[in-house]
């Protein structure tokens, strides 16, 4: 596993990026060898902020978690990536490393709890044209809609299909299709 590691606000002594890469280190079972985790840590309103990203091949598992003490927070954040490797264990076993989840020494003192995984049920379908559109007249579609997110077809991309979606801190986001 490649690590790559991003201090935002925030100077770490190198004890900290050490610990880091031996704990997600850890998760390296789960993978092939083509896979980049990233770890970014910040401080953001006196609360230590920790961001895994990991990508394996086409798959990318994401988690970040804040608390009052860094070491706390990889710990937390390592355990909640387990956590959702686990619960999704049958869907990604064909994207993981064969035998990926037969059990080890270690993995049986491991105290992330074993969750079943639910069955993905859609409970309502709707369609409608999507129409190419500006940005803008996506997201005034979005607002007057009063939706989270808003799919169309970008005019600036000569009709590629994007979303619109409204962030948490209150700005728009832009997913577009990789040309």
């Amino acid at each position: 596993m490649k690590f790559t590691f991003t201090d935002k606000k925030v100077n770490l002594p190198n004890s900290v990026h050490a610990y880091a890469e031996k704990k997600v280190g850890k998760l390296d079972r789960y993978f092939r060898e083509d896979t980049a985790a990233s770890v970014t840590f910040s401080v953001e309103k006196d609360r230590n902020k920790v961001e895994i990203t990991i990508r394996s091949g086409g798959t990318i598992l994401r988690v970040s978690e804040s608390t009052s003490d860094m070491f706390a927070s990889i710990d937390s954040a390592v355990t909640m990536l387990e956590r959702q490797i686990r619960k999704n264990k049958t869907r990604l076993e064909k994207r993981l490393r064969q035998g990926a989840f037969e059990r080890t020494l270690d993995e049986e003192s491991s105290f992330v709890p074993v969750t079943e995984e639910v069955e993905y049920e859609i409970v309502r379908t709707k369609t409608f044209p999507i129409k190419p559109m500006t940005r803008e007249e996506a997201i005034l579609q979005m607002n007057l809609l009063s939706h989270n997110f808003y799919a169309f077809k970008d005019e600036a991309a000569d009709g590629a299909f994007a979303v619109v979606y409204r962030r948490n801190d209150g700005g728009y986001g832009l997913i577009e299709d990789e040309i």
